[in-house]
């Protein structure tokens, strides 16, 4: 039979066991890169299918993108939100059911 020393004594291991594989694990984690969300899309191979299907992000950001880029490119300075959201981003769409392999940045 055991005595109190010797049953204090394996407790103690097993707890200092548990607690240094806790803190070679949380260590361990730290070192993990955290996944990321793809952070660049290049709009000019876009294709209307993509955009449809929302594989490279939600179709009203990519109409928003488009519409500033041609704007910019006309050199206008403002944009009508209630159109943009409204009209703009629909017409894309319904572009892009009706052209399915073309480009989004050919839409307009």
């Amino acid at each position: 039979m055991r005595d109190r020393f010797e049953e204090t004594m394996l407790t103690n291991v097993r707890c200092a066991s548990a607690l240094a594989m806790a803190v070679g694990l949380i260590f361990a984690l730290e070192t993990v890169p955290a996944a990321r969300a793809q952070v660049t899309i290049d709009v000019s191979k876009i294709t209307c299918n993509q955009f449809i299907d929302r594989e490279v992000g939600d179709p009203r950001d990519i109409a928003i993108w488009l519409s500033g880029y041609y704007h910019g490119k006309r050199g206008e300075a403002t944009v009508d939100k209630v159109k943009l959201l409204n009209e703009y981003a629909k017409e894309v769409r319904d572009y892009c059911f009706r052209n399915p392999q073309t480009l989004i940045e050919r839409t307009r």
